[in-house]
């Protein structure tokens, strides 16, 4: 069964997320935490759980990091930094909880084994710019593992929207990573639902950061069905 929900631009996201930031409200953790709990779920039928959490350098990435620090005892957790930084704090958490960094050959050296149950999209998010494509080793990483995977949508959960798509437009080139489900915070964005964004996304899974009343005034760029709504 599926919801309907309003989808918005970028800025109008980022707009009503102000307030509560200002306000010290915790929205990354928050919503880390609700990431956890789905990436969780795909790891629970696995005999030895396995994920590659790739983070890149922006909010994304810590909202990663800091999910991949709760998914608990016996996860195996690699960290791919693919960005021109790490977020400090988020990484800190990940390898406090026992995460290991690797390189991009040692994930791919796995992912070609099938030795990954999830890999968790981290890269980019609504921050992006207008020309959405991935660069650099970001764009090194997602190609070569998607030569790896193969079947890379069945593993993988994107963090927001999935790295390398225009959040407004839903543009994106060759080289993204397919997610099985996308964990879109506050609201869905409107990229998910036009252009490739469809194709790309696989299931909807909305975060409820409170965002209600900051969106309230704000005419919606579309609509999306979503699986389901959690409370963060």
């Amino acid at each position: 069964m599926t919801v309907r929900v309003p989808a918005y631009t970028a800025a109008q996201v980022r707009a009503a997320e102000r307030p509560l930031l200002d306000a010290g409200q915790p929205l990354m953790r928050r919503a880390a935490t609700a990431l956890a709990g789905v990436i969780g779920e795909r790891l629970t039928d696995a005999s030895a759980p396995h994920a590659l959490v790739i983070a890149g350098s922006g909010d994304n990435g810590g909202d990663a990091l800091y999910a991949a620090s709760e998914l608990g005892e016996g996860v195996e957790v690699d960290v791919l930094a693919v960005g021109s930084r790490v977020h400090h704090d988020g990484l800190v958490a990940a390898v406090e909880a026992g995460a290991r960094q690797v390189s991009v050959d040692e994930a791919v050296a796995v992912a070609a084994a099938s030795g990954y149950t999830v890999v968790v999209d981290g890269i980019l998010g609504i921050g992006t710019s207008p020309d959405p494509a991935l660069r650099g080793a970001a764009r090194e990483a997602v190609s070569r593992l998607l030569d790896a995977m193969g079947d890379g949508m069945p593993r993988t959960v994107a963090v927001d929207l999935p790295s390398g798509l225009q959040p407004d437009t839903g543009v994106a080139d060759d080289i993204v990573l397919p997610a099985a489900v996308t964990v879109t915070f506050g609201a869905v964005k409107a990229g998910l639902v036009v252009g490739r964004g469809p194709d790309l996304c696989g299931d909807l899974v909305l975060v409820d950061l409170g965002l209600g009343p900051g969106l309230a005034d704000e005419k919606p760029a579309g609509e999306a069905s979503v699986t389901r709504i959690l409370e963060a």
